[in-house]
């Protein structure tokens, strides 16, 4: 079992760099960021964009591997975003983990002025975002002509520092999104059902998404072992930092489902992820054990 930790680009980079740096000296194996240009109510208070954050991380840590939570087509075009992870994964020298995902409704969907996507929609885009996004990442030069996305002569140039690319980790439950998981994916990533009143109808639901994905990947003909598995702990109703036992419970019952990472988040002062960072000093004391 890996573990990692979401670090919300909610302060100021002379404030934030302390958990990045504390992240990694408390062991951590990955820490990931949101990439959204705002998110649910805290659209109104702080907040910083992924891509320079991750690079700052970078400089700041020397072994944790560092990720987006998840970049989408709502507002990334596959060309630039492209540039900016080879960049990611060079200062970072082979670091960067890549979590897609199709993108939902809300801030990042309408802050461009656009009209909303069904979610049909929205996995048509996803599918043409994975596709020309990996083409681009494994070819010197790329030109593309889609329904979604357009690229003349694409330049990768030096191309990424892990080979043939960083590591796709793709966010999916829906049954299309699950098979693009299983196409593009080096790892699934799953937040389980979220609109449940209680922890065990959560878990239930991680289990049902757990056999889905693995339907998916006999369909395709991959081995059940032949992607990572990721779980956001902290979209169940218990917050996995709320204490020690909740994180140690957390951890236990994702990989008795056959997880091998899971991801909770940098304890907050307030709305989201409330939390004090006492527990998670103490649950950094007790990561070795947890990995088994």
């Amino acid at each position: 079992m890996r573990i990692g930790i979401a670090i919300l680009p909610d302060q100021r980079w002379a404030e934030s760099s302390r958990r990045w740096r504390l992240a990694e000296e408390y062991g951590f194996d990955h820490a990931w960021t949101y990439d959204h240009l705002g998110w649910r109510d805290l659209v109104d208070g702080p907040w910083f964009d992924a891509v320079p954050t991750l690079t700052a991380a970078a400089t700041v840590t020397s072994r944790i591997r560092l990720g987006t939570y998840v970049a989408t087509p709502n507002f990334r075009h596959p060309v630039h975003f492209a540039r900016e992870a080879l960049a990611l994964d060079d200062i970072s020298a082979g670091r960067l983990i890549l979590g897609l995902g199709a993108g939902g409704i809300g801030f990042d969907s309408a802050v461009l002025g656009a009209a909303e996507l069904t979610p049909r929609q929205r996995v048509d885009r996803f599918a043409e975002f994975l596709e020309l996004f990996d083409r681009i990442l494994g070819a010197p030069a790329t030109t593309w002509s889609g329904s979604w996305f357009s690229a003349v002569d694409a330049r990768s140039t030096p191309g990424p520092v892990q080979q043939p690319r960083p590591p796709f980790v793709v966010a999916a439950n829906g049954p299309r999104a699950l098979r693009l998981a299983a196409r593009f994916g080096t790892g699934w990533v799953t937040t389980g059902e979220h609109n449940v009143e209680t922890p065990e109808q959560w878990w239930r639901s991680v289990a049902e998404y757990r056999d889905r994905f693995e339907g998916v990947l006999n369909a395709e003909g991959r081995p059940r072992d032949s992607m990572d598995r990721y779980l956001n702990l902290d979209t169940s109703p218990l917050y996995s930092m709320s204490s020690v036992d909740a994180f140690e419970d957390a951890v236990g019952r994702a990989a008795e489902l056959g997880f091998t990472d899971v991801i909770t988040h940098w304890p907050r002062q307030s709305s989201w992820y409330t939390g004090d960072e006492k527990v998670l000093e103490a649950v950094a004391g007790k990561l070795p054990r947890l990995r088994g």
